[in-house]
């Protein structure tokens, strides 16, 4: 079959959730033939979640062991283990936020892993110019064209690939995502816009305007082909669809991104890289009145929490070919300021979330908190650097082979960071 036929039927057919009976005759006719044609196939899926905002990674992941912890935060610490509004112990040394308590199965079935004082190289305490850095993967130049995950996929190119093997849930093409690779962003199924890489102007439009605007580029016959695409998966009627194994997903933007990222891994659509972010209903950059154990910062703990939680019990057993990777562009002050809140600070945590995942750990080297331990005495000292984690995922779960091209001028390492993937 030709490419458009095959975008037509194997990709959208599957994308149709239960709803073939409303389907354009051809689906009828290509499901019946499904026996001799396969679809884009069985995918290994990576979701990126940014915190955009600097989480306080230590009233997130608390480390109730480190008695500085406590003097540093009379007002905003979260309180030791089994006392009222308390951590979640998981090592004797670390604890979850109790408001995170719905990741707690994920971690007793070694499905969730975190990793401490993780960041940047780059001492930056500027929010544009932090995630600038991150979702390029070059802290301190601002001169790369491309974002990490972008060059992830132009590493990997695919004859025939699918217009949805990059979807960003979010109002614009991540910086994650420029390239030359084809990618989307949208904000749900139904409406969204698309940007095709970083040579191409955001189509306010939507796809029509793409075809029309570039039939005379290389880019046309694909916007074309996403156009046609799209249609088919607004007839699976979005709106109806229901989670699987109980999974409730919270009301929040950040909520029904997830769900739709699901969705689409469940539709087989091609989807191999996801992006989205946790939404402006939730503030991370806490100057003011964070709160501890309760209050602000945990209430977005919480639907955080809760989102990631119904997304991997959502998915279940398809969590055997999906990672989810969290981070944020910079954690915060280890000392809590004149307003019980923090500042901007460095090293930070990621969350790894999946069936491959050796979890039930903490990874990283977490130095402490006293203050010959900070950094520039203030701060949480960065001892992973952010891209041996990119790494981790890239190679290992994606099967990137030119880890090289995507962290130019950077030699990860297997030893300066013990992998979190089996």
């Amino acid at each position: 079959m030709d490419r458009r036929y095959f975008l037509k039927t194997s990709g959208i057919a599957l994308g149709s959730f239960g709803m073939m009976a409303a389907a354009p005759e051809f689906l009828h006719q290509f499901a019946a033939a499904q026996t001799t044609a396969k679809g884009f196939g069985k995918k290994k899926v990576l979701v990126t979640v940014f915190m955009r905002g600097a989480v306080d990674g230590l009233n997130m992941l608390v480390p109730h062991g480190d008695d500085s912890y406590y003097s540093l935060r009379p007002s905003i610490a979260v309180q030791p283990p089994k006392k009222t509004d308390g951590a979640i112990d998981l090592d004797g040394h670390f604890g979850l936020n109790p408001t995170m308590a719905s990741l707690m199965p994920l971690w007793k079935s070694g499905k969730l892993a975190a990793i401490t004082a993780v960041g940047s190289p780059d001492n930056t305490r500027s929010h544009f110019d932090a995630q600038d850095y991150m979702e390029s993967a070059t802290p301190g130049y601002k001169g790369t064209r491309d974002g990490w995950l972008n060059r992830v996929l132009q590493g990997m190119p695919e004859k025939d690939a699918s217009p949805f093997r990059a979807v960003a849930m979010t109002q614009q093409l991540p910086r994650a995502f420029y390239g030359k690779a084809e990618s989307v962003a949208m904000t749900n199924l139904s409406d969204f816009t698309i940007k095709a890489g970083l040579y191409t102007a955001d189509m306010k439009g939507g796809f029509e305007g793409i075809y029309q605007q570039n039939v005379k580029d290389s880019l046309g016959e694909m916007g074309k082909e996403t156009f046609e695409a799209v249609n088919y998966l607004k007839q699976a009627n979005p709106a109806q669809y229901k989670p699987e194994n109980g999974a409730v997903y919270p009301a929040a933007s950040f909520g029904r991104s997830l769900m739709q990222i699901a969705q689409l891994i469940k539709a087989g659509v091609g989807l191999e890289v996801a992006f989205t972010d946790t939404g402006n209903e939730i503030r991370w950059d806490t100057h003011t009145n964070q709160g501890g154990g309760r209050g602000q910062l945990a209430n977005y703990l919480r639907t955080f929490s809760d989102a990631l939680a119904a997304f991997s019990t959502d998915l279940g057993q398809r969590m055997d070919d999906v990672v989810v990777l969290t981070m944020s562009e910079f954690g915060r002050t280890a000392r809590e300021n004149g307003s019980r809140g923090t500042d901007h600070g460095h090293g930070n945590t990621m969350f790894a979330i999946g069936n491959s995942v050796k979890g039930g750990k903490v990874y990283g080297d977490f130095k402490g908190l006293r203050g010959d331990q900070l950094n520039e005495g203030r701060d949480l000292a960065v001892t992973t650097d952010f891209r041996d984690v990119f790494a981790e995922v890239a190679e290992r779960h994606l099967q990137a082979k030119d880890i090289a091209k995507i962290f130019p001028n950077y030699t990860t390492s297997k030893t300066r960071f013990k992998g979190f993937l089996g």
